[in-house]
């Protein structure tokens, strides 16, 4: 634990925690078949730095989407939830929850922040700087794994517990279930949680926000491939891989992946493996579930959470609920 004036900082993963859940993720995902990566890989620096151009690209609208939820209802929600504490899960640099932020300040309740994420570097960075900003509040960051220490997030108060961005459409239903059971368990009376999610819409729209004009997300994509070549000694050349995306009605999400040009093998020295391609042979590395109200509601209610508002931006694309415990 490190202290620096109002600021705390937990650090419950190391590089060690990060290379091992590398290796072992890695290894399952490639010797699987289909084949397939995790996607919280993509976010290194150079990552992040393309998923931060992704979100001001003309056809990917989730983030002003939500943005302009939060700009024009920031207030409506702080004073539904009256928190005097705010924790955001994967917060990165916190830069729509600066909005949430202000306007728990403006009530003059607002007493603490505690954004939790798995870069070190990321959180100290922007909870020194919502420190500097906001005089009236204490930082306290959490550095550690959304699968593995929820239950480090610090008690006390009443908590708004956010997770924004659709984040959650990263999971898969089977995981998105016990990721909200085990968030419900650490929450506390009086707790509440904040949620955004990407509505469904039609495909042509979905399908051009996760294959923009400007290859954007298709550089983002193959940079999981560079990672692993960092990290893991591993030869993939990433322009024998296309992107592709692709929507599934059924399943109602996304689906991006990395599809073999060519037949080729790729050495992973770090995890003893030789991946074999054959031409054609495709890779998913991420799926971004598409949600409807009633969808939301059930799965909230599922672990224990009852509706209390819900908001969507003027073009109904995207939404944030308030959820109280049942």
């Amino acid at each position: 634990m490190t202290h620096d004036s109002r600021v705390t900082i937990d650090v419950h993963l190391g590089a060690g925690d990060l290379q091992a859940a590398l290796e072992a993720d890695a290894s399952a995902g490639l010797r699987a078949t289909p084949k397939y990566l995790a996607p919280k890989y993509f976010y290194d620096d150079r990552g992040c730095a393309l998923f931060d151009e992704i979100t001001r690209l003309p056809e990917y609208y989730p983030t002003r989407a939500e943005r302009s939820i939060l700009v024009a209802h920031a207030d409506e929600i702080v004073a539904t939830a009256t928190p005097d504490t705010i924790v955001e899960l994967g917060s990165g640099t916190s830069e729509k929850t600066r909005l949430l932020l202000d306007a728990g300040v403006r009530t003059g309740r607002l007493r603490r922040f505690v954004p939790f994420d798995v870069s070190e570097t990321t959180l100290r960075d922007s909870a020194l700087a919502i420190a500097a900003d906001e005089a009236s509040l204490s930082v306290h960051a959490v550095v550690g794994d959304l699968d593995r220490h929820l239950g480090a997030i610090p008690q006390g108060g009443s908590r708004m517990i956010a997770f924004l961005g659709s984040t959650i459409g990263n999971f898969a239903p089977r995981s998105r279930g016990p990721l909200l059971e085990a968030l419900v368990e650490q929450m506390q009376p009086g707790d509440t949680f904040l949620l955004g999610v990407d509505l469904v819409k039609p495909a042509d729209r979905l399908l051009a926000a996760y294959d923009d004009a400007a290859g954007v997300t298709a550089e983002f994509n193959r940079n999981i491939l560079v990672v692993l070549n960092r990290e893991l000694g591993a030869d993939f050349v990433p322009e024998r891989f296309d992107h592709v995306v692709r929507w599934s009605p059924e399943q109602e999400w996304i689906e991006m992946l990395l599809r073999a040009t060519e037949a080729h093998t790729v050495k992973l020295p770090a995890i003893d493996l030789v991946a074999e391609y054959e031409l054609g042979e495709e890779m998913r590395t991420e799926i971004s579930a598409k949600f409807h109200r009633h969808d939301v509601e059930a799965e909230l209610a599922a672990v224990g959470l009852e509706p209390v508002r819900w908001w969507t931006d003027t073009a109904g694309d995207f939404a944030v609920s308030l959820a109280a415990l049942a």
